[in-house]
């Protein structure tokens, strides 16, 4: 009780200090790279974010970097990072994922992307509204170890004429600290170099967008 206590007075003189300079603090964190001595971040679903140990970005801090691993300090707790691995989030551990709010960034191109992982693998993700089932190819679902030719197969229509496809269910879909259960998915031959996160996950958040940030509030 009392290390809880220590904890949530941590977080609210980090919160007024934030307030008092303008900051925005960090929800959660993943470790999408290594260049060298630096980590490749990715705070709040936002572009990944290259980092030295003992610099610090929205709140997160390096810690320290040994093999595919990362030391980060996250609203006053230290908490290790996996290469690929689930996002840490405040007050939370690296495994936690029962959170209820997404925050991405649009990159130059406008496009909202996010790292997140499909039945525990990780996965390069993008927004897509014009999508209306999440999307993924052939080539990743192997990658992800889904067995996707025992879902229901189907014709896609494309611009390059009609492809074969299948609809199967993904078991577990984490986008930052958020997991949604037996999510609809469309598989096919074409070439696709994201994880689109089509209508049918977009229809379970509140979408609210104000420039270039997007935050997702779940609903169901």
């Amino acid at each position: 009780m009392a290390a809880r206590m220590r904890l949530a007075t941590r977080l609210a003189l980090a919160a007024l200090l934030a307030a008092a300079s303008g900051l925005t603090l960090a929800q959660s964190v993943a470790l999408a790279g290594l260049l060298g001595t630096k980590a490749l971040l990715v705070i709040d679903g936002g572009q990944p974010r290259s980092l030295a140990v003992g610099e610090s970005h929205q709140g997160v801090k390096l810690v320290s970097l040994q093999g595919d691993q990362a030391m980060v300090e996250l609203g006053g707790k230290r908490q290790s990072l996996r290469l690929g691995g689930a996002p840490a989030s405040v007050g939370g551990s690296g495994d936690a994922a029962g959170g209820s709010k997404i925050v991405l960034s649009a990159d130059s191109r406008g496009h909202f992307m996010t790292q997140g992982q499909i039945n525990g693998r990780s996965a390069s993700m993008m927004v897509d509204t014009g999508a209306s089932m999440v999307s993924l190819s052939a080539e990743q679902a192997r990658q992800f170890g889904l067995n996707y030719k025992q879902g229901r197969p189907q014709a896609m229509s494309t611009a390059n004429g009609i492809i074969a496809s299948w609809r199967i269910k993904l078991d577990k879909l984490r986008v930052g600290d958020v997991t949604l259960y037996d999510v609809d998915a469309v598989v096919s031959e074409g070439a696709m170099p994201y994880v689109l996160l089509g209508n049918n996950f977009l229809g379970r958040f509140q979408m609210n967008r104000n420039n270039d940030q997007m935050v997702l509030d779940k609903r169901f």
